[in-house]
């Protein structure tokens, strides 16, 4: 083993993994408030996040390790196809813009932490909150596992073997965590982004000079994807359009969704910084179009690997310094502690409002729900570490892919009351059933494939499940709602005509 270490690229690597250690432990310290010991200040950092914090932060667990890790390792994969992460994330920030500072508006005025908590002063149902925080913390769990593997990818890749790397890296990141809450993720997403910015843009602009230039680089991609045949390429077949554009408005609807990312949002300290953000957060978008063009570029750098997973840090090993590999190693390493910690904490925040307070113990007081919630962040990372090593890391991926088809059936019962009267809780809670185990059903029966081809008139269409799930999902929930609303009308019609007759 010691012999396939570069020293260098581990010191660098080490270094700045340190670096985030100590911020982690110092964000404790970080904007103090009077009472520490209360799930606003442990969970949402104080609800006191500014622009610039919560662009980082948000964009911090959004874009995470694994982005950088899978998204070029599927472009290198399928070409063209792997690019539907660019399109879905211009959608979503109008849905921000549009949805997000309602949902905070709400959530601040009365002291809500969840998404569920939302659910439930909504419709007062405690049936239809479970449902969503259950989908939550089941949708959260397979997407800290995939940061795992980002930074497992990495570790492995400075030729550090063996799982006592990673258990000692996600240790730190637990204990941090614990310590400080989500101002740790805040406070370190500053270093993270700004790395991952050094790193990407080198990338792009040194790499196709070391290639031959863009032309060079496209050229090869292209001949090596028509080499593979199929619908692989530059660009996108005919038979990809369905799936491309049904992936994308898909991922977007469910983007936000996820307990890390409304965490964020819940965290910010007015409805206008929500507003500024969902203006300001597209510059990622241009970054994660960067770091996509890596899978072309490895195709002409001529990598070959045994997994898609290893073409990132294949690309950097063939073609950097050590010093700058061990940076941006650590800057993808770092990637993943940032998401995780969010995740964790977002989690944390579900399991101790509307499980443990909601059945358990109403009566916990402010200061026990912040324990609580940091005991079930630590046990949370444990459970995604068990999940990395000693389950095939396919399971993990497979497990995402239902994560997302999962939290999209929240959307109805979190959103559509922000805006209406017309939908019934048992509606909603009939609704997102029928998504969710439709869903589950049909990924299952196809194999665990996000999509599913369906023929109408002759032509076959291959279209995103988590979509289609949401389509019947609205569709029950709707109609539920209008057979509910139309008795409920009635049965008052007859109250007001008694009450007339008994006048």
């Amino acid at each position: 083993m010691t012999a396939e270490i570069n020293w260098l690229s581990l010191g660098v690597f080490v270094g700045f993994f340190a670096l985030v250690t100590v911020m982690g432990f110092y964000a404790s310290r970080w904007k103090m408030a009077s009472a520490p010991a209360h799930l606003d200040e442990w969970g949402l950092g104080g609800r006191q996040f500014g622009t610039w914090i919560t662009w980082f932060l948000v964009g911090g667990d959004f874009y995470t390790a694994y982005t950088v890790i899978a998204v070029p390792a599927l472009v290198y994969a399928v070409g063209a196809y792997g690019f539907f992460a660019l399109p879905y994330t211009i959608i979503v920030y109008p849905i921000v813009f549009l949805i997000m500072p309602k949902l905070w508006s709400v959530a601040h005025a009365s002291g809500h932490v969840t998404a569920a908590d939302v659910v439930h002063a909504r419709y007062e149902s405690r049936t239809l909150e479970l449902a969503v925080a259950f989908t939550g913390v089941l949708a959260t769990m397979p997407y800290i596992a995939l940061q795992l593997i980002g930074m497992q990818v990495v570790i492995q890749a400075l030729g550090l073997t063996g799982e006592l790397p990673l258990i000692a890296a996600f240790l730190i990141l637990a204990v941090y965590t614990y310590s400080s809450g989500l101002r740790a993720p805040a406070l370190i997403a500053f270093v993270k982004d700004i790395m991952i910015y050094i790193v990407v843009l080198v990338a792009v602009a040194i790499i196709p000079m070391k290639l031959g230039g863009y032309a060079a680089v496209f050229s090869a991609a292209d001949a090596v994807y028509v080499a593979k045949g199929g619908a692989t390429g530059l660009t996108l077949a005919p038979s990809q359009y369905w799936a491309y554009a049904t992936l994308a408005l898909g991922s977007a609807l469910a983007a936000f969704m996820y307990p890390h990312t409304l965490t964020g949002i819940f965290a910010s300290k007015s409805a206008d910084t929500i507003r500024k953000n969902a203006i300001l957060l597209p510059v990622y978008t241009l970054l994660l179009g960067l770091i996509a063009l890596m899978g072309d570029m490895a195709h002409a750098a001529g990598v070959k690997v045994s997994s898609n997973n290893d073409v990132v840090p294949a690309l950097f090993k063939s073609l950097f310094s050590d010093w700058f590999v061990g940076f941006a190693f650590a800057a993808i390493a770092i990637g993943a502690l940032v998401p995780a910690a969010v995740m964790s904490i977002g989690a944390a925040n579900l399991f101790t409002r509307n499980f443990w307070k909601a059945y358990i113990n109403p009566q916990v007081t402010p200061a026990g729900e912040a324990q609580v919630a940091k005991i079930t962040s630590l046990l949370v990372k444990v459970g995604a570490l068990l999940c990395i090593l000693f389950l095939p890391t396919q399971f993990a991926l497979d497990l995402q892919l239902l994560g997302g088809m999962w939290i999209l059936q929240t959307f109805p019962a979190v959103v559509f009351g922000l805006f209406t009267r017309f939908f019934h809780a048992t509606g909603l809670l009939m609704g997102w059933l029928v998504g969710f185990l439709g869903g589950t059903y049909v990924v299952w029966t196809d194999g665990l494939k996000p999509l599913h081809a369906i023929t109408i008139g002759g032509a076959t269409y291959s279209i995103y499940i988590g979509l289609l799930a949401l389509l019947a999902n609205v569709l029950v929930a709707g109609a539920i709602s209008v057979i509910l609303n139309m008795t409920s009308g009635r049965q008052q019609a007859e109250l007001i005509q008694v009450h007339e007759r008994t006048d």
